[in-house]
């Protein structure tokens, strides 16, 4: 799939997954700015993600979420890292999959557990007792949107951080 070169790129992809690590190597490799959509709502309301959660409760989140999204599909050339939950929304899925090339990025419970092992901003993962099964169904229940949405698969276990990259350069030049 030989991509423009001003197209955006969107990673989603589970918490954990890598979507931030991603888009800034894959930014300086491809000369895009990068935006995290998570990062922006924190600039943009001065307060964090799990305070939002708490005062506004997931859906207000959300609707900051969509609204960000909407903001930086509107902009060219970029890397987007969004929120894991991101493509819960039909309106979020839609803008996507007309506005950039979507890669996700795919990631096993155990590498997911890993990562977010010591993560003190997950408002999801905070309020569980049990992360492994918190983690198993969020992916559960997302897992078809994220394939809905993407125009390249890349699953991240066990690679390197270069790996991966590359894997997203040939599939966009391919």
């Amino acid at each position: 799939m030989k991509v423009d070169s001003n197209i955006n790129i969107i990673l989603v992809g589970p918490m954990g997954s890598g979507k931030t690590t991603v888009g800034r190597k894959l930014s300086e490799r491809l000369k895009k700015d990068f935006y995290d959509s998570d990062h922006e709502i924190i600039n943009r309301t001065g307060v964090s993600i799990d305070h939002i959660f708490e005062i506004e409760g997931e859906s207000g989140f959300r609707e900051r979420e969509t609204e960000i999204l909407k903001n930086l599909c509107s902009m060219k050339n970029i890397i987007i890292a969004t929120g894991g939950g991101v493509v819960l929304s039909h309106e979020n899925r839609d803008l996507m999959k007309v506005s950039a090339m979507v890669i996700y990025l795919s990631s096993s419970i155990e590498q997911i557990l890993r990562r977010t092992s010591k993560s003190k901003t997950r408002p999801l993962l905070e309020r569980s007792k049990d992360r492994r099964k918190t983690i198993s169904d969020i992916i559960d229940a997302r897992e078809g949107f994220y394939q809905d949405v993407a125009s390249v698969n890349i699953n991240t276990n066990g690679k390197k951080l270069t790996e991966v990259i590359e894997e997203i350069v040939n599939n966009i030049e391919s």
